[in-house]
């Protein structure tokens, strides 16, 4: 599905002007992408490099402990749950401005926690980026067409 998909995710990353220098997935621990077969994110990264011509970089962010699944937890429990279990490589990331790639975002926990490691290893910028988005009209809302993110001083775009 992500060759399917990925069209889809290239024309709402020009809608939303997005610039970065590369791609990142949200790394599967080891153990469940073996049960899997495959990380979801990895496939829709790949996928989507080939429309935006950006190099896709697996390895320049690793899972550093399996998290349990986050399904059912709260976003403050969801947090609690990756912290700290992701790390950057300096080497791929420090200057780049990188675009962490997942399936599905829920509370943004995960990519919050990417993207602090992400900073941690000197990036400049750092974006979210995923094929769905759930809405909790509890926490907030997106505008009609508008996009959701936060730059590091906490500025909404």
């Amino acid at each position: 599905m992500a060759r399917a998909l990925a069209p889809l995710m290239a024309e709402g990353w020009a809608r939303f002007a997005l610039e970065a220098d590369l791609l990142i997935p949200v790394p599967a621990h080891w153990g469940r992408e073996r049960r899997r077969g495959y990380n979801q994110a990895a496939l829709l990264a790949e996928a989507l490099a080939e429309h935006l011509g950006l190099p896709v970089r697996p390895g320049a962010l690793r899972r550093v402990r399996a998290t349990p699944s986050q399904v059912g937890l709260d976003h403050q429990a969801r947090r609690a749950n990756v912290r700290g279990a992701f790390q950057a490589d300096p080497r791929w990331i420090a200057g780049k401005r990188a675009a962490v790639i997942d399936d599905v975002c829920t509370s943004g926990a995960t990519i919050e926690a990417c993207a602090e490691a992400l900073y941690q290893a000197g990036a400049v910028a750092v974006w979210g980026f995923t094929l769905a988005r759930v809405i909790l009209r509890r926490s907030f809302s997106i505008p009609p067409g508008g996009a959701y993110g936060a730059d590091r001083a906490g500025t909404e775009r």
